[in-house]
């Protein structure tokens, strides 16, 4: 029973997760529904600016909580609808907010550990023990796996709160800059066109944050290549 307790938050979490799916709110955030819709949009967020930002952040907050990975669609509606500068501000606090709630919650569950770990957590217990904060920073600024799953990892894995917080919000931001960069790109290319295509990717405001963030997810590949040829380098020299 106690162990049921303490997974209750964790449990509620993935319920309000799936009611939340299954409701349909995140489909209203797709791009086509905000070009259909963004006058109307534009001018709530002009009476209703403080409101509008709330909502959002709370929603985007509600989302990471849940681990859901739908999340990318509430940050590039961040973006249409705010722009870089404010979508990214906003997406930050959500976001921080939200993986906080969901790690307080997987490690009140898990309590002192586990003798059987999920995979993901086996794979990331080596490097994290030999280097917690640069292997916490990686994970967070290198989009290696799901923002949720390294969450509950570092949760398993015991993760200083105040480590995980800063990673969180700084490595989480980097990628946030391109994720609402595209959305805000997307919201230029709006005034060029009223309909929804693929043309609209090949504006220049949604390529060039499109490309960073290929890059940003292509460097664990170079940063491996690197490694090996290093290892390899002291084999011959031994």
């Amino acid at each position: 029973m106690s162990r049921w307790r303490a997974a209750l938050p964790l449990i509620l979490l993935v319920l309000a997760g799936i009611v939340l799916f299954a409701s349909g709110w995140l489909d209203r955030l797709t791009p086509q529904q905000l070009v259909a819709h963004q006058n109307e949009l534009h001018v709530h967020i002009a009476e209703h600016p403080w409101m509008s930002r709330l909502a959002f952040i709370g929603l985007l907050t509600l989302a990471t909580s849940t681990g859901l990975p739908g999340t990318v669609v509430v940050i590039l509606a961040g973006g249409f609808a705010f722009g870089v500068v404010d979508g990214t501000l906003c997406s930050s606090a959500g976001l921080t907010l939200g993986s906080l709630i969901l790690y307080l919650a997987s490690r009140y569950a898990f309590g002192a550990g586990s003798r059987h770990p999920p995979a993901i957590v086996a794979k990331l217990h080596h490097g994290f023990e030999r280097h917690p904060v640069s292997y916490t920073l990686f994970l967070r600024f290198v989009p290696v796996v799901p923002f949720g799953a390294v969450t509950v990892a570092l949760a398993w894995l015991r993760c200083p709160l105040w480590l995980f917080v800063g990673a969180s919000w700084l490595g989480g931001t980097v990628a946030l800059i391109f994720e609402t960069s595209i959305g805000a790109g997307l919201g230029a290319s709006m005034s060029q066109s009223d309909t929804f295509g693929l043309g609209m990717f090949m504006h220049r405001n949604v390529l060039l944050p499109l490309g960073a963030l290929a890059l940003l997810a292509l460097l664990p590949l170079l940063i491996e290549r690197l490694t090996r040829r290093y290892r390899q380098a002291d084999r011959h020299i031994d």
